[in-house]
């Protein structure tokens, strides 16, 4: 394999880190691409299709000897091949752990002998790219980190593992978490329901994959709706949860006052069950300390398809406006909560929030980037850079795209500078954010809710359609940086979609810990609207029905 210097640490090329067909994989996947046609699957009466099917489902499935994990890993990678780098080119996957498929005979035969660890046994999962794996590289997609091993695994990573999830891939990203939905190391992300469109950052890798069914879950990570506007972009379901409820351990930082991993995922019930595995206490994450006294034992309990009937939920239409078409399916989605039996009344957020709340969310992101990323740079080897000043030194040195597929990122990148001279944590504006911003955010946000009784805010999480892929955004402004200011929780889930097929999302905002009430309120929405759909450039392959 040839490998290439940057930075002093050889890497893979691109070509070769994204190639679906590598190592004991291969002979593998040469054998199932031959034999499973891309074309829409028929005759599965027996059974659902593997886009359709949940983590019960699957389960259910193992259990029957219908499926083993073994092959559910074949069936993921052989959609991987297809649609990744083939076909619509979707360009999500940028490593594939070439252990998947040993590891999913390991958990086949442990089942056989001891029965399931949890119900995330044999279950595929794909990882954004700054979320630490000891075992596959970290890069958050810069070509700046390109080869990086953490020394272990990310706390939440850790609880996967150890549920027997398998870590399948690490997908692309927008590079360190912020910026255009691309990367230096595996450049631009494509949206599976129309390529020509984004699917939106900073988690688009992630969003794509599962909507694409390269994975049953994957993990994202949200600092300004990082999760949130990958799930509606694409047409899944995604959690921001609590800050504190998912560690942030082994999570490359943006700004820890604000990040968090979420689960993402094609139904609820699956972002619920993704939920019970990564939430809880961590010794090294000190925001962590509350979360085993406020999670509950398991969320799945918690859907109810009855769960609207009684609920009053708050409309903030002042996030509404920006596209008509988006506009209509919230409507539709607001008639089907008051036909299910949900009281719903209009809210308002104070307009001087709403105006300030970017250069809030700035004084103290930008800042804290400067501050933190040099901590995690410290755990890596030592070639790479160690701060954010050596970041922007050896991003003027990448002018052009090298042999490996690698290249520069400007609008990245100069964000970069801007971070560096945003100033320091010790700084007036920066300490009076903290101390009294976000505090005041988090009270405003409580009293809406517990002045008009509230079990939740809802909001279109994107207000106009996904932009076209490199282009701008459009319409109002979103909603989803109040979740991170407040450090509240928020829920997306599909609502429909507008005439050119383009999905659309709607956001449930709730009170700190009550992630419960939301999935059950999402779910409950979910099954009445039904608003899911295969991407058209990624149909089911043939042989993918799973019979329970």
């Amino acid at each position: 394999m040839r490998t290439t210097a940057l930075g002093g640490v050889e890497h893979r090329s691109v070509a070769a880190r994204r190639s679906p067909i590598r190592g004991q994989a291969s002979g593998l996947l040469i054998a199932l691409v031959a034999g499973l046609a891309v074309e829409p699957s028929v005759g599965h009466a027996q059974g659902r299709s593997l886009s359709e099917a949940t983590v019960a489902d699957i389960q259910a499935a193992f259990e029957t000897g219908s499926l083993t994990a073994e092959r559910l890993v074949e069936l993921y990678l052989a959609r991987i091949d297809a649609y990744d780098q083939q076909g619509p080119a979707l360009n999500t996957v940028l490593w594939l752990n070439d252990n998947a498929l040993a590891r999913a005979r390991e958990l086949d035969a442990e089942r056989a002998r001891s029965g399931p660890r949890s119900p995330l046994h044999g279950i595929p999962v794909v990882l954004k790219d700054n979320v630490d794996t000891a075992d596959m590289p970290t890069t958050a997609g810069s070509v700046l980190l390109a080869g990086s091993l953490p020394p272990d695994d990310a706390f939440l990573v850790r609880r996967l593992r150890d549920a027997g999830a398998i870590v399948l891939a690490k997908v692309n990203m927008s590079e360190f978490a912020s910026g255009p939905t691309m990367s230096s190391i595996g450049g631009w992300i494509r949206n599976p329901h129309d390529v020509d469109h984004s699917p939106s950052g900073s988690s688009g890798g992630t969003g794509a994959a599962i909507a694409a069914s390269f994975a049953q879950l994957g993990i994202g990570t949200d600092t300004g709706g990082s999760v949130r506007g990958p799930s509606t972009s694409n047409g899944i379901a995604g959690l921001k949860p609590t800050l504190g409820l998912v560690s942030r351990d082994g999570i490359i930082p943006l700004a820890l006052s604000f990040d968090t991993g979420g689960p993402m995922a094609r139904s609820v019930h699956d972002v619920a069950a993704m939920l019970n595995v990564i939430a809880g206490t961590d010794r090294a994450d000190p925001a962590t300390a509350p979360a085993d006294a406020r999670r509950a034992v398991d969320y799945t309990a918690f859907l109810d398809a009855g769960a609207l009937a009684g609920a009053r939920i708050g409309v903030a239409r002042q996030f509404m406006g920006g596209d008509q078409e988006v506009d209509w399916v919230m409507e539709a989605a607001f008639q089907s909560m008051r036909e299910a039996g949900a009281t719903l009344v209009d809210v308002r957020v104070p307009q001087w929030l709403i105006e300030a709340r970017g250069d809030w969310y700035t004084t103290i992101r930008w800042r804290e980037f400067r501050q933190q990323i040099p901590e995690y740079l410290a755990t890596i080897g030592p070639d790479y850079p160690k701060s954010l000043a050596e970041l922007v030194a050896r991003s003027q040195e990448v002018v052009a795209r090298d042999e490996d597929g690698g290249g520069p990122n400007p609008s990245r990148w100069s964000l970069f500078q801007q971070e560096q001279a945003s100033g320091m944590v010790t700084d007036h504006e920066y300490v009076a954010m903290k101390e009294h911003g976000l505090p005041l955010v988090r009270t405003l946000l409580s009293g809406l809710m517990e002045s008009e009784a509230l079990d939740a805010v809802v909001y279109p999480t994107s207000p106009s359609r996904p932009s076209r892929v490199g282009g701008g955004g459009g319409g109002a402004p979103s909603a989803t940086n109040l979740a991170n200011l407040s450090g509240y929780p928020d829920l997306i889930v599909p609502a429909g979609f507008p005439s050119d097929g383009l999905p659309v999302g709607i956001s449930f905002l709730g009170r700190p810990f009550s992630e419960s009430t939301l999935l059950g309120l999402g779910y409950a929405l979910e099954q009445r609207v039904d608003a899911r759909r295969d991407p058209a450039t990624t149909p089911p392959l043939q042989g993918e029905s799973i019979s329970r």
